[in-house]
């Protein structure tokens, strides 16, 4: 790296949030999905003038900038594929204010998004995105990744609730997108352009977020089927039938059995698939929802249908959701984490494809996912060190992204493009749409100092590659 730069970033921000030794540069070398890149420099600001300055200086010296929260993105978000900056956004954590009277939270990138949840419930408001690490993860790098989780089939995503950015833009101005009030068509909606722009147009220094009335009641029931396809006709039926729960989550009996496994949680094991169910508002009205679940379940086939009668039933049911992730990491070594997605109606049409699939290549799939949305996560749990195994497991996770575009879905629901879907860009958006954000891409960040390497394909990559 340029010594220039790296003396220049010390005139601003002292060398205690300056990290050049091997053993911490490998520390943010990886995140939580697949691949190992080490930056050249970790910097920590604590503020955005530094960051500015900081971006000013890539500008000058053309040194790609990395901007990094938690690092639990599963699509390589914060990799610093070309080596450069990685710029740890964890110390911006000490703003976050609830503005009550017009239900907004206002946060600092660094802040923990359960946090954020626990000050709003505090007032009796409400933050619905609800990503399954949001006990680790930053509201930074959720907004970058409009990560959403079980509560998008009916509250929507991070980029609903987004009202209001401050960002450096690429060229190291400082700016703020949006404002306070709900409605807002001031000229281009920059604030839904950067919200899932995985870094690429941004670095978000401050967010506010809308808040809503939390619901006054909440009832959840447990549903185990059979068969697979016929956990899809539940949750197609009870949306047809006006229904709209707060989440519908489907766990296949591979993450059932992993479960029981790890943590038991008394799951059927034999059960092919289970869903779960949660429906919240008004207390009579969700009385008369949930009973019309129940009905719908058993009318296409569940072998039992549990409803929580208590908070502790209720916690114990989510319980053996929030188990899935670390549970299937028993399974082996390396794990492949998916997120296509489909229109709802082609829930079972997916789920028989995903089958396929599993038998086809002969490897450990595990299905999970928010199914109420069509938000499916296919994993595949193998051992990168297998190198005929992770052969096929590159070849079926292209065909999970071709059925997935096939069934008119998407490459992915929250998870972002990353790495390892960006050979897959055009395959869905066609080459002008491509080229179309790639325009977008090019008059923000001339110098591509900001997060190069992610979303846009490189030439002549045509699927993604695991083995080297």
């Amino acid at each position: 790296m340029n010594q220039e730069f790296i003396q220049a970033i010390y005139n601003f921000i002292p060398e205690t949030r300056v990290l050049t030794e091997l053993e911490d540069l490998y520390s943010y070398s990886f995140d939580a999905s697949f691949g190992e890149y080490l930056p050249e420099l970790v910097i920590q600001p604590k503020d955005p003038d530094e960051i500015s300055k900081v971006v000013k200086l890539a500008n000058k010296y053309l040194v790609p900038i990395y901007p990094r929260g938690s690092a639990t993105s599963l699509s390589g978000g914060p990799l610093p594929v070309e080596g450069g900056v990685v710029l740890d956004m964890s110390r911006m954590n000490k703003k976050l204010v609830i503005d009550k009277e017009n239900l907004l939270a206002i946060a600092s990138p660094g802040v923990i998004t359960a946090d954020i949840h626990l000050a709003a419930e505090e007032v009796g408001l409400f933050y619905p995105p609800d990503p399954s690490s949001s006990h680790v993860s930053t509201i930074g790098g959720n907004l970058l990744e409009n990560s959403s989780g079980p509560k998008g089939l009916k509250y929507g995503t991070t980029k609903e609730y987004v009202i209001r950015l401050e960002i450096v833009t690429p060229k190291g101005e400082i700016v703020r997108t949006g404002g306070k009030t709900v409605k807002n068509v001031t000229g281009y909606d920059l604030t839904r352009l950067i919200v899932g722009s995985e870094g690429t147009l941004a670095i978000v220094t401050e967010v506010t977020l809308r808040l809503i009335p939390k619901p006054k009641a909440r009832k959840t029931l447990l549903a185990t089927f059979n068969q697979l396809v016929d956990s899809g006709y539940a949750i197609t039926k009870i949306l047809a039938n006006g229904i709209l729960p707060a989440a519908m989550e489907l766990m296949d009996n591979s993450c059932i059995r992993a479960v029981e496994n790890f943590q038991p949680c008394g799951l059927p094991i034999d059960a092919e698939a289970l869903i779960i169910i949660e429906v919240d508002g008004h207390p009579l009205a969700i009385d008369e929802e949930i009973r019309a679940c129940e009905e719908i379940c058993f009318s296409v086939g569940a072998t039992s249908v549990k409803v929580a009668n208590s908070d502790h039933e209720r916690d114990e049911i989510w319980r053996a959701r929030k188990m899935v992730s670390p549970a299937i990491t028993e399974l082996g070594p390396t794990k492949i984490s998916e997120d296509a997605t489909v229109p709802r109606s082609q829930i079972p049409a997916m789920m028989e494809r995903l089958k396929e699939i599993r038998e086809k290549y002969q490897l450990t799939l595990v299905v999970f996912g928010h199914a109420g949305d069509g938000n499916m996560h296919p994993n595949i749990i193998t051992d990168k060190r297998n190198i005929e195994e992770m052969k096929r497991v590159e070849d079926a996770v292209s065909e999970i992204f071709e059925v997935a575009v096939e069934l008119g879905g998407t490459l992915s629901g929250e998870h972002g493009i990353g790495t390892l879907k960006a050979p897959y860009l055009e395959m869905e958006l066609g080459e002008a749409g491509v080229d179309l954000m790639k325009s977008i891409k090019e008059a923000w960040d001339p110098n591509h100092i900001l997060n190069p390497g992610k979303i846009f394909p490189k030439p002549g990559v045509k699927k993604v590659v695991l083995t080297e």
